[in-house]
């Protein structure tokens, strides 16, 4: 007897997650039912009135409402909005520069919120690495930190750009250099002027 599975069956088998929706929510801009096949690559899009579970092997992750997510298998892409992500296989996260992993294969629970270009990330259980273009450094449990989500962008920003230079304050003839050459000038002209008089006068003048 031949049994033929329903192609959501199959792909359901061979998908690398699941995701199961809870009010209105997109994957890859296409209303979900409340439960569909999720693979590498897929974007998963909540509104401001639903949330999205991401259901994997060893990890799971929340999609907290108003977000945007890419999930990419063995981790995360938070474009915007917030996730809440609890994983024994080190799913780590990336929030534009900054990269969040488990320190361990120990079952791990944090939370990221992406808001206005700042990353925060809060350690709810097990340890963290946080890496960005600043360094690597050790999120403890229980501690929370933040992080810009474009350190390149906001250290070009503080840098400046060359433009035109501001106008300088008050005239150039106020300034001490200027007024120290002035009376240089006038001190030497007195003196040569003084030198002229003592010469005796000559028969032309």
């Amino acid at each position: 007897m031949v049994v033929i599975l329903p192609v959501s069956m199959l792909a359901a088998d061979q998908a690398s997650a699941m995701v199961y929706s809870h009010g209105p929510a997109l994957l890859n801009g296409n209303n979900i039912p409340r439960t569909s096949a999720i693979f590498s690559g897929d974007l998963v899009q909540t509104t401001k009135d639903s949330v999205a579970n991401i259901n994997a092997t060893g990890s799971t992750v929340l999609v907290l409402n108003d977000s945007l997510i890419q999930y990419e298998g063995d981790s995360v892409s938070l474009e915007h909005g917030g996730v809440t992500v609890s994983t024994s296989k080190s799913l780590s996260t990336h929030v534009g520069d900054v990269k969040v992993s488990p320190t361990s294969n120990a079952w791990t629970e944090f939370e990221i919120r992406d808001v206005d270009g700042k990353v925060r990330i809060m350690a709810r259980k097990g340890d963290l690495t946080v890496s960005d273009e600043t360094g690597t450094t050790t999120l403890a449990q229980g501690q929370e930190t933040t992080r810009d989500e474009h350190w390149e962008k906001k250290k070009k920003k503080k840098q400046g750009g060359t433009g035109t230079a501001p106008a300088a304050t008050g005239s150039v003839l106020d300034s001490p250099v200027a007024i120290g050459i002035g009376t240089g000038v006038v001190v030497g002209v007195a003196a040569w002027a003084l030198s002229r008089d003592d010469d005796p006068a000559s028969p032309a003048r």
